[in-house]
């Protein structure tokens, strides 16, 4: 695991739509979010094909936010919103926020921090049927830790999110 956070390479390009390109396929993607207090944000997403070879990375940063919630909510977003533009047909998102996982398949927006975005997921998970949201323990998620971890680290790079190649 440590190997490949090792051996990225940074890119910082603009988000750039693959929709026409993806090759279309069940995926699974885990995300994760690191704070530093005080000061920033970033977030980790690793897509992994049906056969837990992963696909592509991704990091972002959140500058001026360091809410270890809301930083997971956000990642939990990009990650839906890249699998969506990626034209994935299925996904299976998996975290270790049990909160907001746990609020998200009871369809439950209640919650004064992240209640927005949580609403907009619970609308793109109720028409995306093929998109669900599952939770795994923290040692189940480390490559996307250690993506958010390596994002963190990277900051400030003056782009938001980039992507990492193998």
């Amino acid at each position: 695991m440590r190997l490949l956070v090792d051996q990225v390479q940074h890119l910082c390009m603009p988000s750039v739509s693959f929709a026409s390109t993806a090759v279309l396929q069940t995926v699974t993607c885990q995300w994760d979010g690191a704070t530093k207090a005080g000061l920033h944000a970033a977030g980790g997403i690793v897509i992994n094909d049906l056969f837990g070879n992963v696909i592509l990375a991704r990091g972002i940063q959140f500058p001026y936010m360091d809410d270890p919630l809301v930083a997971e909510m956000l990642v939990l977003r990009e990650a839906v919103v890249w699998c969506l533009e990626l034209g994935f047909p299925a996904a299976c998102f998996q975290g270790d926020a049990k909160v907001i996982i746990d609020k998200l398949n009871r369809r439950d927006a209640r919650d004064d921090r992240v209640g927005v975005v949580l609403e907009e997921l619970i609308w793109v998970f109720t028409c995306h049927s093929a998109f669900s949201v599952r939770f795994v323990g923290q040692s189940n998620n480390r490559i996307a830790h250690l993506v958010a971890r390596k994002a963190l680290a990277l900051y400030p790079t003056g782009c938001r999110s980039f992507d990492f190649q193998t």
